[in-house]
């Protein structure tokens, strides 16, 4: 039995498993490394070797002499652009594929990062700061919103597929779950409706559901 040709450095966060999505997607085999935060593995050698930044995730490609990449979405465009030979995940049309593009850094540069910052102030930060957790979590339902008008009268975010793109959201979305961040009833709110429908449409995926078995099985979530 041959070698996996990824090995995949992840932890329970949603970043990593915007990765597995395509890996599971595009049919690639892969490993999943599982780099313990609790003992600050990524921050301290062999991990930072691969990745200075010390945060995950980090892909490997073994049949491209290991070449070594993080940053999710940089990863999610190299898996894109290197293997989604057939576009399954991606366009033909330039234009379209731009567009892709856009959404994607739309999701790195405004839903992760409000994201993680509200989870930080509501979970883990050693002292209240309310005003910080409000401004957060204005800023999370803000992007659904935006995401919300985006998707009027369509079902995907570009064409009529569904993308890498729009599969990049999905992770950070499963924190809903969390009371903490008080946001389990979203899916009663006139506002996000359009966001519900692609999201579920999304969640009904067979790469979504295989990727989300394998992070339950393999990772443990922490205490909320």
């Amino acid at each position: 039995m041959s070698s996996p040709q990824f090995t995949l450095y992840a932890h329970i966060g949603p970043n990593p498993w915007k990765v597995v999505f395509l890996l599971e997607e595009l049919g690639l085999t892969y490993k999943l490394a599982h780099v313990d935060t609790s003992k600050n593995e990524h921050k301290e050698a062999p991990y930072v070797l691969l990745n200075p930044n010390g945060r995950m995730p980090t892909l490997v490609d073994h049949h491209n002499n290991d070449f070594a990449i993080w940053e999710s979405g940089a990863i999610m465009l190299y898996l894109i652009e290197k293997y989604d030979t057939q576009k399954k995940l991606s366009f033909e049309k330039f234009e379209s594929e731009a567009l892709a593009k856009q959404y994607l850094m739309f999701q790195m540069s405004g839903q992760g990062p409000y994201f993680g910052q509200a989870v930080w102030f509501e979970v883990y930060h050693p002292e209240k700061v309310p005003s910080a957790s409000d401004r957060y979590m204005a800023e999370i339902k803000r992007i659904v919103t935006v995401l919300n008008t985006i998707l009027e009268g369509r079902n995907w975010l570009v064409e009529d597929k569904c993308s890498y793109a729009d599969l990049s959201f999905i992770p950070w979305m499963w924190l809903f779950d969390w009371p903490v961040m008080k946001m389990s009833n979203w899916r009663e709110v006139p506002e996000y409706k359009n966001v519900v429908r692609w999201y579920d449409a999304m969640e009904a995926m067979e790469c979504v559901k295989k990727t989300k078995e394998i992070r339950a099985t393999e990772f443990k979530m922490p205490s909320s």
